[in-house]
């Protein structure tokens, strides 16, 4: 029987202050969701919505500008505890690990939960494939997403900065990553046979 296990790529977009001076009790609050689950290596299901931010219901011009989000696309999105109740939907699977870029995703999502008074969704295993990566490249500097992908000679999914479009190109380096991986692992050593034939041409080339 199949050893079934499940990977969820998680991205989130959050609100911005205006300027470099946050407002009073300023935190950054989840406004957009993307999450891809991949079961045995096969897409599984996808999801993706706006979110509504409780504590700072506005959105700043630059959060607007930069990701390319409306205030009425937000106020047209799920609930907090919506989106609670979908994460742990995904996350009820047995053997369940949340990989996500950067380390930022969860730290929010643990923020936004302690706020709100909400358990956190999660209690599988959690992969920040931005760190995976930087170590497996030999990278001095974490690498933005993108411009990771665009190192494989690739491109990215749809548009950056789109929760959905993120998590699907998180889910692309990742098997990216894994293939070279693989690649890259020991050879099967060899037999006795092939090491004496090895040890023959040695001796052909040391008299």
């Amino acid at each position: 029987m199949a050893d079934h296990h499940q990977l969820i790529f998680i991205d989130f977009e959050f609100t911005m202050p205006e300027g470099k001076a946050n407002p009073r009790g300023f935190y950054p609050e989840i406004i957009e969701v993307g999450i891809v689950s991949v079961i045995n290596h096969t897409a599984h299901k996808q999801f993706s919505s706006y979110v509504r931010p409780v504590q700072f219901p506005f959105l700043s011009n630059r959060c607007k500008s930069f990701l390319h989000i409306s205030q009425a696309q937000v106020n047209s999105g799920i609930s907090f505890q919506e989106l609670i109740t979908i994460l742990k939907e995904f996350g009820d699977y047995p053997k369940t690990t949340v990989v996500t870029w950067g380390n930022m995703d969860m730290k929010v999502l643990r923020q936004n939960c302690q706020k709100n008074n909400v358990d956190f969704p999660f209690s599988g295993k959690f992969r920040d494939l931005s760190m995976e990566y930087k170590k497996f490249f030999g990278d001095r500097n974490q690498t933005g997403l993108w411009k990771a992908v665009e190192e494989y000679g690739k491109k990215g999914t749809g548009r950056h900065h789109c929760a959905l479009d993120d998590a699907l190109t998180t889910c692309n380096i990742y098997n990216l990553v894994e293939n070279d991986k693989r690649y890259l692992q020991k050879p099967t050593p060899t037999t006795i046979g092939d090491r004496i034939d090895f040890s023959k041409v040695m001796n052909k080339f040391a008299t």
